[in-house]
């Protein structure tokens, strides 16, 4: 397996150009059968995915992936994103990124949690440039829907007071598995940054944006949840799954497993389910 690391550099007329991004890549040595660009979440960095990206090098499959504006090795502001825009900026520059011989290759956009809402906001202008997408543990509705009060107090702080930090994510709710969240607390990448009143304004309107314009992904979509996860609802994807207008769709929800379903003791099932998945995409 061949790993790289690198930087992109924001160059799009965002409130986030000029930032340096950190990137990587896992690739088999030798040919790929497809890429797969991977958006991770809230709070967490590319550097989680290593698991991750060696089943699917073993599959085949070469691997990109980012640290978001604010996150990781990425310069930027924890807990905080000066416009939605910032992290589609930098999917595009990852992209614009792969290597020639990658350029020609089947691409799959993968997002999990934050990353998931990234993902698909990003498909809704961009889903021409995949042949198909996950969505894991998707945060594209909130566990708990918040009070016209709260929507209204949160959008005025977001603008007298956007850095705020307004909601904590509980760490015991990432895994089963007791070693990956004290890996997790302890990952000095990991910020443990409050959500911001910006960035939580931000993806109140993105999980809006969604949910309204659903029926315009036609891409072929697999959604992947955790039953018993209590950081994004599963309830979004099964809107998703209902909503998208896409044919070749398949929702798995995993009755026990909290959000990380990539980091859960049943990870290589998860694994293997989303590869056995995608190889029968490509195979059509």
């Amino acid at each position: 397996m061949k790993h790289q690391e690198g930087a992109l550099n924001l160059i799009s007329p965002s409130a986030g150009a000029g930032a340096r991004l950190y990137c990587q890549s896992w690739s088999p040595e030798g040919r790929s059968n497809a890429v797969i660009i991977l958006v991770h979440g809230y709070d967490e960095h590319s550097g989680r995915y290593g698991y991750f990206a060696e089943h699917c090098v073993k599959n085949g499959f070469a691997v990109h992936s980012l640290d978001h504006w604010g996150h990781g090795k990425s310069e930027g502001v924890n807990g905080f994103i000066p416009d939605f825009s910032v992290y589609h900026d930098g999917l595009d520059a990852l992209i614009d990124g792969l290597p020639a011989d990658q350029q020609v290759l089947p691409r799959i956009l993968v997002g999990h949690s934050l990353g998931g809402l990234i993902s698909t906001t990003y498909l809704l202008k961009n889903q021409s440039q995949f042949v198909a997408a996950v969505l894991s543990g998707a945060a594209i509705k909130a566990t708990e829907e918040p009070s016209s009060l709260m929507k209204g107090l949160s959008k005025l702080l977001s603008k007298v007071a956007p850095k705020m930090g307004v909601l904590a994510l509980d760490a015991n709710g990432v895994s089963r598995d007791s070693e990956v969240v004290a890996d997790y607390l302890a990952d000095p990448l990991v910020s443990g940054s409050k959500i911001s009143a910006r960035l939580a304004v931000e993806m109140m309107a993105n999980m809006d944006l969604v949910q309204r314009e659903a029926a315009k992904v036609t891409l072929p979509l697999l959604f992947l949840h955790g039953g018993n996860d209590s950081l994004a609802a599963p309830k979004g994807a099964i809107f998703l799954h209902e909503h998208i207008s896409s044919d070749e769709k398949l929702l798995k929800i995993y009755p026990e497993l909290f959000h990380e379903i990539f980091n859960e003791p049943e990870k290589d099932k998860v694994l293997t389910d989303m590869t056995n998945w995608i190889e029968g995409i490509l195979a059509k």
